[in-house]
């Protein structure tokens, strides 16, 4: 059996459908390829690596350009983001789309809570076409007018029409609800009155403050030559200058107010659902229990098997799907349990799976659910660094949230050595018991008797502006 898997591992490889990363990894190891990196005189740091498996080449940028620097205008950066393939000092909004379509080429740009991102994937042949266009795109926009309204407008419609689904806003009113008025807090795509005040020039004067090559990094990753492509990146990206002083985030680790649980209830009138959030301070990115958390959360609530999605769905049928998670970033991070029901079912979803969170912290995870949950993280770990895509993103992230190589390079290790008694250290430190924080998006009217059973309760107007 073990030859057969080799042999399909191998013919996948030659076919460029794998990676050299999972390659290694079917074959007894786990290690990131070798990369070069460096640093050009303006600042921007910059990763090659190369892999010839596949004649194409992906490209990924991240830029400290996020919502967190929004300030009061929240959904700048997204839009921002998103219109840097607008135009650029040398082509068109149309040059660009032209060019793409024509070699089957594209270039995708937006941004997250904390910085932007441009990302690209093209055959190598056409390297000399792409990076040009690249290069433009993120040093050189012009932020057409007309286009940048039109964007504005759809940006507008997407958040109206978001308050429809309550999954689709939860996550804006979590970190509003947890973050209070630290940056976090801010909405990465704003809101309806934010979107509504924005003009060309705010876009301008955001990406001369935040755009620049000192704080960023770019990533290639595919087929091509390191010297050569070192050299064609020197030459395109030594022109963007930095403006003004180097970017300083201003603020650190925020300081949350949890000491009591609180719960945020958001009246949606029609609703005949309650969506709901439990949970807490999480984790930063760079946290050096990070895989072992991935492992303990996977039992938790990281899979279709997990203790929650047990109980909850396929045990009593309360709900289609449950889970936790954690979302790291690079100041600070959250924990929730989250799912949905009928109205009717509210509380007794809310008591079990707080019942099931209990039950962790007190009985722990024994040895056999550990092992299950080790093997499905290690196999579920190496197709997230398949393809050059992936591998680019993961220089990237490695730029921004200050981890290396050994995240990767030790991970089986770091798994592997997770035993019950490491598991329950990080059940107490890190997956918070006390002062949970709850959010219920659904029918006031039928909930909040129940809302105010968990904690201090605190209203909201689905159709109200802002989160």
């Amino acid at each position: 059996m073990r030859h057969i898997i080799y042999r399909v591992s191998a013919l996948m490889l030659a076919l460029g459908m794998i990676s050299q990363l999972t390659f290694a990894q079917t074959a007894g190891t786990f290690k990131l390829p070798d990369y070069e990196k460096f640093t050009l005189e303006n600042g921007l740091t910059v990763y090659l690596m190369q892999q010839s498996e596949v004649p194409t080449i992906s490209f990924a940028a991240i830029i400290p350009a996020g919502a967190i620097q929004d300030g009061e205008k929240s959904g700048l950066s997204f839009l921002t983001a998103t219109a840097l393939q607008f135009g650029t000092e040398n082509y068109t909004k149309s040059d660009i789309e032209e060019a793409l379509d024509f070699i089957g080429a594209n270039i995708n740009s937006s941004s997250t809570k904390e910085y932007a991102q441009v990302s690209a994937r093209f055959a190598t042949k056409d390297m000399d076409t792409v990076l040009p266009i690249l290069k433009d795109v993120i040093t050189a926009p012009v932020f057409e007018e007309e286009e940048v309204e039109k964007e504005r407008k759809r940006m507008i419609s997407n958040l109206e029409r978001d308050r429809e689904s309550p999954r689709s806003v939860i996550g804006s009113y979590w970190d509003r609800f947890i973050f209070a008025n630290h940056p976090y807090g801010n909405p990465s795509r704003g809101t309806v009155t934010s979107v509504e005040s924005f003009n060309t020039s705010d876009l301008k004067e955001f990406y001369s403050n935040y755009y620049q090559p000192g704080s960023s990094a770019i990533a290639l990753v595919g087929d091509f030559s390191v010297a050569d492509m070192k050299s064609k990146i020197e030459e395109m990206f030594s022109e963007w200058e930095n403006e003004g002083d180097q970017i300083t985030e201003g603020f650190g680790e925020p300081e949350l107010a949890l000491e009591s649980s609180k719960v945020m209830l958001v009246n949606k009138g029609d609703a005949r659902e309650t969506t709901f959030l439990i949970g807490g301070k999480g984790v930063k990115r760079d946290n050096q229990d990070y895989v072992a958390i991935q492992v303990v959360n996977t039992v938790l609530g990281g899979r279709f098997t997990s203790w929650l999605n047990d109980e909850l769905r396929v045990n009593t049928g309360l709900t289609y799907g449950a889970n936790s998670r954690f979302t790291p970033m690079k100041h600070a991070g959250t924990f929730a349990i989250s799912t949905f029901t009928a109205t009717e079912n509210t509380e007794e979803t809310i008591d079990r799976a707080l019942q099931v969170y209990e039950r962790m912290h007190t009985e722990g995870i024994d040895e056999e659910t550990l092992t299950s949950a080790k093997n499905y993280v290690k196999g579920q770990f190496p197709p997230n660094y398949e393809t050059s895509r992936q591998l680019a993103t993961l220089l990237t992230q490695m730029f921004w949230y200050g981890f290396d190589e050994n995240y990767i390079n030790t991970f089986q290790a770091n798994v592997e050595e997770l035993d019950t008694q490491k598991a329950q250290q990080i059940i107490a430190e890190y997956f918070p018991k006390e002062n949970l924080q709850l959010l219920l998006i659904g029918k006031a009217e039928d909930i909040r008797t129940i809302a105010e059973k968990y904690g201090e309760t605190v209203e909201k107007e689905i159709t109200s502006d802002g989160f």
